[in-house]
């Protein structure tokens, strides 16, 4: 699949797709709706399909102070649309200057600057300065430009709730990790690099791979059940950390995921970390021995949950 930025002219073989438009963090349920019905239109017309995404989020540019919230990297997000069966990835690089277009001029520039066909969006998409566009403007200005425009409704979840981004954060920040994967329709993923530590993990039998948060949104600290998934394709069953590390000095906001059963080194590898089931809220304990015996009763809840979860992509 390829990767495209909104700075860079369109490629000829990819003008006249069919575009899902909208910014897709986290490619839940509903906007894998979204992203599916613009891919069945493309394949039924023998077009090109596009997944369209924005960076950084409108609220990092106008509200840059907001805590971080990321449900997805960029990659994560380039690797689902791939999944999703798209040709091409479309970056919009989300400046003040694309947020000032006017609606006319944000249209024009799909239609004649890039040669879109047609757009698939969400029902609450819209778009220009001010967010003056709507998705029946978007319709009506598209058409005279031969764009044809179409908005997918939302898609609801157990007990009649809109699936939405939102939702999935406030689950995560209340460690409902059941829900997050149910509206995600896979387990939330921290994807990051395996960084050298202060290595105590190791010296009281429970090594870890350490990993920056970086972007993402900060899930309710605590004691998780995760899965690791390295890159040569294995998949191991462990315990993390999120959160500050209370009982050690001086706090460092870590994923510090133990793996089971594993005793190689990690350094300096791309890992992904899926946060299956959240155990208990962080704590300090009164000593190592206390420490120590909370781990392993950790680890053994783990198995426990594990051993009765089914891997999920």
């Amino acid at each position: 699949m390829e990767r495209l930025h909104s700075s860079d002219a369109m490629p000829a073989h990819l003008r006249g797709s069919i575009m899902a438009l909208g910014n897709f963090d986290g490619l839940h349920a509903g906007h894998q709706a979204v992203a599916r019905r613009a891919i069945e239109r493309a394949r039924a017309e023998g077009r090109p399909a596009i997944i369209a995404t924005f960076d950084p989020h409108p609220m990092r540019l106008f509200r840059p102070d907001t805590p971080w919230f990321r449900l997805t990297t960029l990659d994560q997000r380039e690797r689902l649309f791939a999944r999703a069966g798209a040709d091409a990835m479309l970056l919009f690089d989300f400046t003040r200057e694309l947020a000032a277009l006017d609606p006319l001029s944000f249209v024009r520039m799909l239609a004649q600057d890039w040669g879109v066909a047609g757009v698939v969006t969400g029902q609450d998409f819209t778009f220009g300065k001010d967010r003056a566009g709507s998705i029946q403007s978007l319709a009506e200005l598209g058409a005279s430009m031969g764009l044809i425009a179409e908005a997918v409704a939302p898609v609801t979840g157990e007990g009649g709730e809109i699936i939405s981004s939102t939702r999935i954060r406030q689950a995560l920040k209340s460690g409902d990790c059941a829900t997050a994967t149910r509206l995600l329709t896979r387990p939330y993923t921290i994807e990051g690099m395996v960084q050298h530590g202060d290595k105590l993990g190791r010296t009281i039998g429970f090594p870890t791979a350490n990993v920056d948060m970086g972007h993402y949104l900060r899930p309710a600290y605590g004691i998780y059940a995760v899965r690791g998934l390295l890159p040569d394709g294995r998949i191991l069953d462990g315990a993390a950390n999120l959160g500050i590390r209370p009982s050690f000095d001086p706090p460092k906001e870590l994923l510090e995921p133990h793996f089971f059963d594993f005793a190689e080194s990690l350094y300096d590898q791309v890992i992904e970390v899926q946060l299956i089931h959240f155990l208990r809220p962080e704590a300090k304990f009164d000593g190592l021995d206390a420490l120590m015996a909370a781990i392993a009763k950790d680890c053994e809840d783990a198995r426990q949950i594990l051993a009765g979860t089914p891997h999920l992509a």
